[in-house]
């Protein structure tokens, strides 16, 4: 799903129509009342980890809570109608495009304050400004099958914003940790430090937004790649110069990926689906989470990445 560089090249599509009023809406979202979004004005549009929240008008709903904002976060199990609806969303697997059940602006007045939509996009979800995401091969099944937008907000002058493959919910206020954000000049290295030093996977650590808020499945292979790191390597037996090497490279890697999406320019990988590493060698394919979640695709090179373990004397050892 989209990281953290790409979510916020989706709000610089969205930010040229802060100060405009959605003169309809449409799309095949039941999560939001569609009504309800005619006559609001686009207010504002921030990041934050994967995240994109927009605000509307003056709302009227209760206040978000932090719980409510890690439902949206990786790692939450989907409910089986939500991942056919996020499927049928989708483009085919063939087709690259760049929560509450019923929320509604309608409230008592005691909350009358802004109100913001809060997104979070699925594996292929997008975001276009003034043009529609186009089939551009046919699927397994040779069918010619657009996307279906979730939501098209419309504006004056024809004018219009598309929002593909995403989940949606009303917030009274972004939930922000900038401290956890990878991309946020806050961002506390200390901090991630001190939880990627325990004793769990570093690539689980990784993808873990409360630490490390934007990371995702191509940001955990490219760092580990170039930290040297084996990603089932447990952070309390790696030392310290190790666990820095690997926050260093995830904040210059996911800037310069950044760099790269706002100058529409492509990023050369390291590891990330490759079949040999830069070094010659064979690169292994392997599904790697935790027990009871969600597992993801994990490209590492054995020969450059090797395991560390705990020794007999509680040592570092590498096999």
């Amino acid at each position: 799903m989209p990281e953290g560089p790409t979510v916020r090249r989706f709000c610089s599509l969205v930010s040229p129509f802060v100060g405009q009023v959605v003169v309809k809406a449409g799309g095949s979202t039941r999560q939001i009342t569609l009504q309800d979004l005619k006559g609001q004005m686009l207010q504002d549009c921030q990041v934050h980890g994967k995240n994109v929240y927009l605000a509307f008008g003056c709302g009227l709903l209760e206040k978000a809570t932090p719980d409510d904002a890690r439902e949206l976060e990786d790692g939450e199990p989907h409910s089986p109608q939500e991942d056919k609806r996020l499927k049928d969303d989708a483009p085919s697997e063939d087709t690259a495009a760049v929560s509450s059940d019923q929320g509604s602006l309608g409230a008592s007045k005691e909350n009358l304050l802004c109100n913001w939509l809060r997104f979070h996009f699925g594996l292929y979800g997008s975001v276009r400004a003034n043009e529609l995401s186009r089939a551009r091969q046919g699927n397994k099944r040779g069918d010619w099958k657009d996307p279906t937008p979730r939501l098209i907000l419309h504006f004056d002058a024809g004018r219009f914003l598309v929002f593909y493959n995403c989940r949606m919910t009303w917030c009274s206020s972004p939930f922000v940790e900038p401290t956890c954000d990878i991309l946020s000049p806050q961002f506390d290295k200390e901090k991630a430090l001190h939880a990627l030093s325990r004793p769990r996977a570093v690539c689980l650590t990784l993808m873990d937004q409360r630490h490390f808020s934007g990371v995702g499945n191509i940001i955990k292979n490219e760092i580990l790649f170039l930290a040297q790191t084996h990603p089932l390597s447990l952070g309390s037996h790696l030392p310290a110069e190790t666990l820095v090497a690997l926050i260093d490279h995830a904040v210059s890697f996911t800037a310069e990926w950044l760099r790269h999406k706002m100058q529409n320019r492509g990023l050369r990988y390291h590891i990330y689906m490759k079949e040999y590493c830069e070094r010659g060698h064979k690169v292994v394919k392997e599904s790697i989470g935790p027990p009871s979640g969600l597992k993801r695709l994990t490209w590492y090179c054995p020969t450059c990445q090797k395991l560390v373990n705990a020794g007999e004397a509680g040592q570092p050892t590498v096999q």
